[in-house]
């Protein structure tokens, strides 16, 4: 966890993540990256200026069906309370649209329920766990289906609902988390289309690159942070 703590101090103090006073509602699927961003930041706030609230917000997409029991033991271990929002986002997905790339609407779904309940509960901000690797992928992803160059921010203001969305591990590698959380209580992803998305083929992608480049997942994710790098029209 040492080493997650680093990186979550240099994207805070970098990018100005966190501010005093802050209430941030961390976003909690259950998966072993927001696992290890709730665990992260409340082992920063015991120790580090400046002093914020943390809540954990889970969004149910199974209307009832997940077992939140070893969530709930987390967030009262990590003395964070654990607000869970009901929902029937995967009926609406495949079972109502029967969508044929279902992770978009999903995906916006979830976040309005999220970001709606963290305006509820007097949030400004909303943490995501979102790690080096999401980025690099989010990059790939991006030039291959848009044809552009973009990927996701540390922080984006979402004027509509006055919350900013900020995302502390940006510095930290998949396979750090992966170390970190061995024993941590992960929720059972019941998505029917888990493992079989766009993104996991990016993933599969970048790992082949890096097996006959090695280091090259380091580059790109340099490539995208230090704006000096670019050599673009």
């Amino acid at each position: 966890m040492r080493k997650i703590l680093s990186g979550l101090r240099k994207a805070i103090e970098e990018y100005k993540l966190i501010n005093h006073g802050d209430k941030i509602a961390v976003g909690l699927s259950g998966g072993k990256d927001s696992l290890c961003l709730l665990q992260a930041l409340c082992e920063y706030k015991k120790y580090i200026f400046p002093h914020f609230d943390l809540v954990a917000i889970a969004v149910d997409l199974t209307n009832g069906k997940n077992d939140y029991r070893g969530l709930k033991n987390f967030c009262k271990q990590n003395d964070v309370k654990l607000e869970i929002v009901p929902s029937n986002v995967f009926e609406i997905v495949f079972d109502i649209r029967k969508e044929k790339n279902p992770c978009s609407l999903c995906a916006n779904l979830r976040r309005g329920l999220l970001n709606s309940k963290a305006k509820e509960l007097g949030c400004n901000k909303v943490a995501l766990g979102h790690h080096q690797d999401d980025l690099i992928e989010t990059f790939v992803l991006s030039l291959f289906f848009e044809g552009r160059l973009s990927t996701f921010k540390p922080s984006t203001y979402l004027s509509k609902t006055d919350l900013s969305v900020i995302r502390p591990m940006i510095f930290v590698s998949e396979k750090e988390i992966e170390r970190a959380t061995k024993d941590f209580p992960i929720l059972h992803n019941p998505c029917p289309s888990d493992k079989h998305t766009e993104r996991e083929k990016a993933k599969t992608l970048l790992a082949t690159l890096e097996a006959n480049y090695p280091g090259c997942k380091e580059k790109i994710f340099n490539a995208i942070i230090h704006t000096e790098r670019y050599n673009l029209f």
